[in-house]
């Protein structure tokens, strides 16, 4: 089983966590910038990470490797089969992925992406209206439902959680500053902390040199 892709893409973390979470073993391949893998290209031919391959089966997006991997490996369940726990776990994470990475990716890319790997200047003028203007009614909202069990959905790990954590990691890595969210902060930082998602995270502060 390998997933392609860095996970200092929160869509490559989120898949990785998932994976990690059911119990199994995979490879992760990172392309070189500019010399992706024809094994890559097989799986994402879009060149979209994460792509994803276990034997001959081959396909890339994030929710449908995740989507894969559930029905593949039923234990343990990491998406309800409850039907309105199901359909709040797919709303967090269609949250996390659309709304979520769309303001965070703008502050991690001008950040840190950008400036340190692709050679490009950082777009200040992006990164402060993203974080005066986009992050906060995404962090509002977070810091509304942050569950005092420590999960979204059932008092229980599941997809909601590692979909909405990941990204958090970006933000962390770009200096973000929490303070006006100490509740939301507080529950990723427990998804965080999980074996599935400090292992990887803690590799990539030390890629990044933090």
């Amino acid at each position: 089983m390998i997933i392609h892709g860095s996970s200092l893409s929160p869509f490559v973390r989120k898949t990785m966590a998932f994976a990690t979470e059911k119990g199994l073993t995979y490879e992760n391949k990172v392309s070189r910038p500019g010399q992706p893998d024809p094994d890559f290209l097989d799986c994402s031919p879009f060149k979209k990470i994460p792509g994803f391959q276990d034997g001959d089966f081959k396909i890339s997006d994030s929710t449908a490797i995740v989507t894969y991997l559930e029905a593949a490996h039923p234990d343990p369940n990491l998406i309800p089969l409850e039907p309105r726990a199901r359909a709040k776990t797919i709303w967090f994470e269609e949250f996390a992925d659309t709304i979520f990475v769309a303001a965070a990716g703008k502050i991690f890319f001008n950040l840190v992406v950008g400036p340190r790997f692709m050679g490009v200047e950082s777009d200040l003028a992006a990164v402060e209206k993203a974080t005066r203007e986009e992050m906060p009614p995404v962090l509002d909202y977070l810091e509304t439902i942050a569950p005092h069990s420590g999960f979204l959905i059932e008092d229980r790990l599941t997809l909601a959680d590692i979909s909405v954590a990941s990204p958090f990691a970006n933000l962390m890595h770009a200096g973000f500053d929490f303070a006006k969210w100490p509740k939301a902060k507080a529950w990723a930082d427990g998804i965080l902390a999980r074996p599935s998602f400090a292992a990887v995270i803690a590799k990539e502060r030390g890629f990044l040199g933090g």
